[in-house]
């Protein structure tokens, strides 16, 4: 009760609540209260709806209730009386009192009645008075749910007694748990025409994926799920929560026992359509299951399949398969691998450059020279992969920073664009070199004479920060290495990025490209089955392009070249037993040589040429920025652009987007939903075994220390202490610095830190004994 004198008893009408993301509250408030009253609460309220925050399943019942909490209900009422009814009317008694407490009892801190008349007619007091109506409500609401065991939105879809809930708590929470659903439907729309979009008529598309290309498997809906869509939840069970709609379209009375519900239910127009779509799909399983059961899982197969057997189809999906038949006759009679004339010698041909850094020298103290190296980097055993020898280096030589390979005709990733667009220069730093004498180590016990029969060849998934240069780089080195191979130990070399696929005939010295629709497996096959041994580069270029679970074929080696994203290649390599390679980033001294490759060869923007010395300090800027992301700090514009996109991504950050930061200082490998990726790299750690791990730091210190500050200002401090603690870099000394108060008022971090603590040696005339933290990187 808010104690006005012409007010009746609140009846738990159902009303808007505002609906403010809880990382803007205070700004929202203080515009509210400083003369904001231009928009009227519907106007208001349709804005925020646009700024709703991203609900998931997981997010708690709290979360979402309280989501239009504001905070200027601790406005003080003299704050309140001077904003809305200016200074001549603030009170000298009670004056501190928050509007909370005012509005509870209002007679017991302001007795002018005439004051209180115009403060209880203002539009803003009476919002505020509804909104504190309403939070008493919903957190008893929050209060009933937790006892009763529902404390997420996944908890609520299945929670049977919604109808006891106050409307207003029920209705916010159906009005999200619509909008999660609705919002998995649309993506599982997006990905079922993402699907129909990769279907490639040929003799070997499976019949599953042409029956069901293109249309998402209603059978993959819960009941709960579509109950909740179609029906506000009516018969909804906490048991019903795995049930499947062909299980209870099969028996509904089994899995919604109130024949009064069900009947309703039953006469609907919605019920209908959905039991006619999921009998079809239901139809469709079995005509895929029964021919599978004859040895009918693709075209091919089909076309050579007896009369008997497709008469057992029915007329609809015999028609979708015949004209699937014709359509992959069709293409085969069109489409033709196109040579590429004088592309094959530009490669194996490709001319030598080196760069040497030389102490003292001017401009970037680097030293460009014609050919080879004489001495290249030399490599250890670790595990089953290498290691640079840092120790190994010719007295007084200079080191070797990189190696360019330069063909004339480009190398083929980039051989889709014009002549003019074509990259030419291949850089090899000592990464890109370590990758190569992997595969060469794997291609030398695969192509032995010793090897036991059904030794199988290396294969290899190459994960590294995207945009580094490993398409470019890393896939242009390994093609011109392979081609250098001996010619009859391995003739052949496929080279496939997105798709495009290239197949390099050592033999006949030719290379052919062969379109999107072409089946590179089929091809492949072939050559195996003639006894014809080779190697296959696929790059992970395109979002959808994974490997096809038949490659590599039979005396074939493979390598996978991905960011690190799961999605590309987490099935493929499980099923194959494929190890991981882990490239780390260029550093800086690999940046500084290419910039002084190309300032020698005129490759720069005219902007961009000038002093050779100014270049890389304008390079070396952008990556302090950015990282050494060479996708990004050779070119203004796109610098600017990734610049842009990172600092909006971080300063638009909210509480939910912090859970993505989690992977930091840690081995996990994540998917393309990801929205830290920006701003995390992978550096190569050595696991168990000495296997090769990805470990996700941030990408750079102005982009650390963004990101650090802005999850500081989000996470609670136990839990962002203990995120620093993880990514062991020089962001520990930050977040010591910035956050020391409470950092060591934090139980967790102090715990955290003690093994870190070393004694120091005491001074010869010292007499006091000093502690010091060991690096975090230690």
């Amino acid at each position: 009760m808010s104690g006005r004198p012409e007010e009746g008893l609140y009846d738990n009408e159902e009303i808007q609540a505002p609906t403010v993301p809880q990382g803007d509250r205070q700004r929202r408030a203080r515009s509210e209260f400083e003369g904001d009253t231009d928009h009227s609460s519907a106007t208001r309220r349709r804005l925020e709806e646009a700024r709703r925050p991203q609900w998931t399943m997981g997010s708690t019942v709290k979360e979402i209730l309280l989501e239009g909490s504001t905070n200027r209900a601790n406005m003080k009422l003299n704050d309140f009386l001077r904003s809305k009814l200016g200074d001549e009317w603030v009170v000298e008694r009670n004056g501190n009192v928050i509007m909370e407490a005012f509005v509870q009892e209002p007679d017991a801190y302001v007795q002018d009645q005439r004051l209180l008349r115009i403060i209880f007619n203002l539009t803003e007091y009476q919002e505020m008075e509804r909104e504190l109506d309403e939070m008493k409500i919903l957190l008893e609401a929050i209060t009933k749910l937790h006892h009763e065991g529902v404390d997420s939105l996944e908890q609520w879809r299945d929670y049977e007694g919604k109808d006891t809930v106050t409307p207003v708590a029920r209705r916010n929470l159906n009005r999200v748990l619509t909008q999660v659903l609705r919002e998995e439907r649309r993506e599982a729309e997006e990905r079922a025409r993402w699907d129909q979009q990769q279907i490639i008529f040929n003799l070997f598309a499976k019949i599953e994926d042409l029956l069901f290309g293109g249309r998402v498997r209603v059978n993959d809906i819960k009941l709960n799920d579509f109950l909740t869509l179609r029906f506000g939840g009516k018969g909804i069970a906490a048991t019903n929560r795995d049930v499947s709609l062909e299980d209870f379209f099969k028996d509904p009375t089994r899995y919604i026992r109130d024949a009064g519900v069900l009947g309703e239910i039953q006469t609907t127009g919605a019920y209908a359509r959905m039991e006619k779509t999921v009998r079809e799909e239901m139809g469709l399983e079995e005509v895929v299951r029964r021919l599978s059961e004859k040895g009918v899982n693709n075209l091919l197969r089909w076309s050579k399949a007896a009369e008997e057997v497709k008469a057992g189809v029915c007329e609809n999906a015999k028609n979708s398969l015949d004209a699937a038949l014709q359509e992959a006759r069709n293409r085969m009679t069109t489409i033709e691998a196109m040579k590429l004339e004088g592309y094959y010698e530009s490669v194996y041909n490709a001319s030598w450059h080196h760069v040497k850094e030389v102490p003292g020298a001017e401009g970037t103290g680097m030293e460009v020279k014609k050919g080879k190296p004489e001495q290249s980097w030399t490599y250890n055993e670790v595990g089953d992969t290498l290691e640079k020898d840092d120790g190994v280096q010719q007295s007084g030589a200079a080191p070797l920073r990189l190696m360019v390979l330069t063909s004339d005709n480009g190398w083929p990733y980039s051989w889709k664009r014009g002549l003019n667009e074509r990259i030419h220069d291949c850089y090899v730093n000592c990464e890109v070199e370590r990758v190569w004498q992997i595969v060469k180590k794997d291609l030398s016990e695969f192509l032995s004479p010793d090897d036991e029969p059904g030794f199988v060849p290396g294969r290899r998934v190459l994960i590294g920060t995207p945009g580094i240069g490993k398409s470019m780089n890393v896939g242009s080195y390994l093609l011109y290495q392979l081609l250098h191979c001996d010619v009859e130990e391995l003739p052949m070399v496929a080279y496939i990025i997105g798709n495009r696929k290239f197949l390099f005939d050592k033999t006949a010295q030719t290379v052919e490209k062969y379109g999107a629709a072409s089946n590179i497996e089929d091809i492949l096959d072939g050559l195996s089955d003639r006894g014809v041994k080779g190697y296959i580069i696929y790059d992970v270029a395109l979002k959808g392009y994974q490997p096809p679970a038949g490659l590599p074929c039979e005396g074939w080696g493979m390598i996978v070249v991905t960011s690190p994203n799961k999605n590309n290649y987490e099935s493929w390599a499980k099923q194959i037993g494929a190890e991981q390679i882990i490239i780390d980033c260029p550093d800086e001294s690999d940046v500084k040589a290419m910039c002084s490759w190309m300032k020698r060869n005129g490759h720069l923007a005219e902007e961009e040429a000038k002093e050779e010395a100014d270049y890389w300090k304008k390079v070396k800027e952008r990556i302090d920025k950015v990282g050494p992301i060479l996708r990004y700090v050779f070119d203004q514009r796109k610098y600017k652009s990734r610049f842009d996109s990172c600092v909006s991504k971080v300063n638009s950050m909210n509480l939910s987007d912090t859970k993505y930061y989690s992977i930091l200082g840690t081995n996990e490998v994540c998917d393309d939903s990801h929205i830290s990726h920006k701003v995390v790299k992978v550096v190569r750690l050595r696991g168990g075994n000495n296997l090769e791990l990805p470990l996700n730091t941030l990408i750079s210190s102005y982009l650390g220390n963004l990101v650090t500050c802005k999850l500081a200002e989000l996470m609670a401090p136990n839990d962002f202490i203990l995120l620093v603690l993880a990514i062991k870099d020089d962001l520990l000394s930050k977040a010591l610095e910035k956050y020391s108060v409470f950092t060591f008022l934090s139980e967790g971090f102090v715990n955290a830190i003690i093994p870190k603590l070393k004694g120091a040696e005491t001074a010869r005339r010292c007499s006091t004994t000093r502690l010091c933290v060991e690096s975090a990187s230690t």
